[in-house]
């Protein structure tokens, strides 16, 4: 096993406040039937209430498996470890069944493809007001009238008539609207967003964006917004985790990040972004791609792909350190970029 290096002893921001989710040593694999693969190393991540917390990386690097173990959705084949705490008390022991009354009502996630997370056979109102009732307890003309407000709050037009439709008869924006006024339903402490614009035209990914902004700053609800996308990222996050093949590499506040990256892997990515004020270049690519779980290289796992390293990072895996206040990054080569 690869040994942990010695982190530094620059002091972090101090909190002034109990997070409102706290997440230690979360590790997960999966069970093949042979071994357990691992697809998560030990993800410490804590979210204050109302804040904004942007989640990058490329596909792989384990940014939904979090949630997803977080909430009790991976099935019977993971293997989860860890501790996750909301409002200061432990919910990773809770079963399936017991988590039913978290999903939705405390913690609530929207999928990146509506139209498999809606139900085809099934009219918006109807889901809707399934949603109002599992979590409110809403019933009837209540739950109806509360229904005709969430897709209205949402900015969808004539919600009378958008009650009775079916998925298929809408567009991808307006479906995700829907995922959205159905996550509010339960009116959480925390929305999980993942990947709420990828398959929406820019016009449309801008108004959801929009959209997220102004029902957290309304709601003072908190976000973690799951993206590949740094522009997204970029759009509503106070904060910036950048994940790697199962490890968070970096984070830090958002200008912090996007100014002054310190991680070979973020500034790759960053550098793959074009500078629409500058002048035209060639894009940089970070060459190769995210390695497969339980086949990770020694030390390092973005060894094999980054430019810097050399015979010390293959000796252990780096792990965080404060390079600045509120900003840590797991590289044995931060002092020299």
């Amino acid at each position: 096993m690869n040994a942990v290096l010695k982190q530094s002893h620059v002091e972090p921001l101090a909190q002034h406040s109990d997070p409102l989710i706290s997440i230690r040593g979360l590790q997960v694999g999966f069970d093949n039937g042979q071994r357990i693969v691992p697809v998560l190393h030990g993800i410490d991540l804590d979210i204050q209430s109302g804040e904004a917390v942007g989640i990058v990386g490329e596909s792989g690097c384990g940014k939904s498996v979090t949630w997803l173990a977080v909430l009790g959705l991976l099935g019977p084949k993971a293997r989860v470890s860890g501790t996750v705490h909301l409002d200061q008390q432990a919910i990773h022991h809770l079963s399936g069944d017991q988590l039913a009354g978290i999903r939705g009502k405390r913690i609530a996630m929207i999928f990146q493809d509506p139209a498999s997370a809606l139900n085809p056979v099934h009219s918006i109102g109807k889901q809707l007001i399934e949603s109002l009732q599992l979590h409110r307890g809403l019933r009837g003309q209540a739950a109806r009238a509360e229904a005709l407000r969430l897709l209205d709050r949402v900015h969808i037009p004539n919600p009378v008539e958008r009650l009775t439709c079916y998925p298929h008869e809408m567009s991808g924006g307006t479906n995700q609207r829907v995922m959205i006024a159905m996550a509010l339903a339960g009116e959480p402490d925390l929305l999980v967003a993942d990947e709420p614009t990828t398959a929406l035209d820019a016009t449309i990914q801008a108004q959801i964006l929009q959209l997220l902004a102004e029902i957290r700053r309304d709601s003072q609800m908190a976000m973690a917004l799951i993206s590949h996308d740094l522009g997204v990222i970029a759009e509503v996050s106070d904060r910036v985790l950048v994940m790697y093949a199962g490890r968070i590499v970096e984070q830090s506040s958002a200008r912090q990040l996007f100014d002054s990256a310190r991680h070979p892997y973020s500034r790759g990515l960053l550098q793959a972004l074009p500078d629409l004020a500058g002048p035209r270049q060639p894009l940089v690519a970070i060459p190769g791609s995210v390695p497969e779980p339980g086949r990770l290289p020694s030390g390092c796992s973005f060894r094999p792909r980054c430019q810097q390293a050399d015979a010390a990072c293959a000796m252990g895996v780096p792990a965080q350190r404060w390079v600045e206040r509120g900003h840590q990054v797991a590289c044995l080569q931060t002092a020299s970029l």
